[in-house]
């Protein structure tokens, strides 16, 4: 029976309450929580058994005893209101508004788990997104529907690249403007403020949606974050038909909190003590991302993630890297070096890209010159470790030509400016500029064809100073 308030919790311990379960509790349900103070506090059940349930509070446990405490079951889950309102407005991670305005107008509400999408409903993602990076959009192409990660380290410019992609991110021979949706998960102020900052400067922030848990926020705030953000989302892409981009950073402080619940709890620990579950928990956010048939929006999704130890193969990218249609991946050589962006060529991949670019989407050489970027960069980095061994003076004269590519291709293509706006010709012009510096015989990735149309025009372009 709702209504009824509950005397008494078992045990307390760190964000973690147990208490009698009434009869009808189901799991995720929204639970209210007075102390003997009267403050009163929310939490959600998170599992339950046969006598009792156990409650995850969002915030502080002090302060509550065990016996003058009182518990009443709301009969509902963890829900977002929703409505015209949402752009334009920051909110917490629980999603109450923190920019000093009301509440929206709106009586609709949606349970922030989302609905699972019948994998049939699913239209497979082929419309080319121009980000105007062409590390990106030359060589690991953003699809609108697809999931593609930032893997960084402490320290890069994830942030700045982030912050690029939104305010550039456009769809060639549409009109429709994307819509954005940021959650910040255990970001620090300075990060908070950058982005503001940055839409505001640039003029979308009404067009942008902010869910932000800061770094002083309880840890546990951090959980709900995202599927306020992705509820928010899924509400602007499916019913009122926005094509919508979401930024989620960074995955990594998500994690952290989640293998501090799981231990809280006496959870038997998975791999670096994350909870065996940490696939299937990040895989319910990811595959929130796509189109759905029906349906004129769409969700882009970008989660950023720091690698503990700039190391891939930790948990938290791996599983990622599993889930997801590829990585961009930051390299922190590349940056020390002071490249931007320092996207790493070699380890980045977007699994879509080649359904969304060829003729009639970006251009008719884009997969060739792309592939034979990837060849030769792939060349010019074992050259290079054969150079370190035997000295530069030893090498053939085709290794040396490798050599002033690999300079050229890092210092041209790979960087550029951080407000700089490249069209997907110029990126693909940039690219055969490139590959006008090696043999001809070595371009063998590329048809005969593209280069008598392309390879002559891009010689007689004068090298930059």
């Amino acid at each position: 029976m709702r209504g009824v308030e509950y005397k008494g919790v078992r045990s307390v311990d760190g964000p973690i309450i147990i208490v009698r379960r009434s009869e009808n509790v189901f799991y995720g349900e929204i639970v209210a929580v007075r102390s003997r103070s009267g403050d009163k506090r929310t939490g959600r059940v998170i599992d339950i058994s046969e006598e009792y349930a156990v409650v995850q509070i969002f915030g502080s446990t002090t302060g509550i005893d065990l016996d003058q405490t009182r518990v009443e079951f709301l009969d509902t889950p963890m829900e977002l209101r929703v409505g015209e309102g949402l752009l334009g407005r920051i909110f917490n991670g629980l999603g109450k508004p923190i920019d000093g305005y009301p509440d929206i107008v709106s009586s609709k509400k949606i349970n922030v788990n989302g609905n699972p999408i019948n994998p049939y409903a699913r239209v497979y993602p082929r419309d080319f997104i121009q980000t105007g990076v062409s590390s990106i959009d030359g060589m690991n192409t953003l699809i609108r529907g697809q999931k593609l990660p930032i893997f960084s380290g402490n320290g890069l410019p994830h942030n700045r690249l982030a912050a690029q992609i939104i305010r550039q991110a456009k769809i060639l021979n549409a009109d429709e403007q994307f819509v954005m949706v940021f959650a910040g998960m255990g970001i620090k102020y300075d990060v908070a403020q950058f982005f503001i900052n940055t839409f505001e400067e640039s003029g979308v922030l009404s067009r942008v949606v902010m869910f932000q848990s800061l770094a002083d926020a309880p840890s546990i705030e951090r959980i709900i974050t995202p599927r306020c953000a992705l509820t928010a989302a899924e509400y602007l892409a499916y019913e009122k038909g926005m094509h919508v981009l979401v930024v989620l950073t960074d995955m990594t402080n998500y994690c952290e909190a989640l293998r501090e619940i799981s231990t809280t709890r006496g959870e038997v620990p998975g791999r670096k003590g994350y909870p065996g579950y940490l696939y299937s928990d990040l895989a319910e956010l990811y595959e929130r991302a796509g189109k759905i048939k029906g349906s004129k929006g769409s969700i882009t999704q970008i989660p950023i993630l720091t690698m503990p130890n700039d190391d891939i193969s930790h948990p938290i990218p791996d599983l990622t890297g599993y889930i997801t249609e590829g990585q961009i991946v930051l390299d922190r050589e590349m940056s020390q070096k002071g490249m931007y962006p320092p996207v790493a060529g070699l380890p980045s991949l977007s699994r879509l890209m080649k359904d969304g670019i060829g003729e009639g989407m970006t251009r008719e050489d884009h997969k060739d010159v792309s592939s034979q970027l990837f060849a030769a960069y792939s060349k010019v980095k074992s050259i290079r470790n054969l150079a370190a061994i035997i000295g530069e003076e030893e090498l053939s004269d085709t290794d040396k030509q490798y050599l002033k590519f690999g300079e050229r291709f890092e210092n041209e293509f790979l960087t550029q400016n951080e407000f700089e706006n490249r069209s997907i010709e110029q990126t693909l012009d940039i690219g055969w500029k490139m590959l006008a510096l090696l043999p001809r015989g070595d371009l063998y990735r590329i048809k005969p064809e593209m280069i008598d149309k392309y390879l002559g025009k891009a010689a007689a372009v004068p090298a930059e100073a």
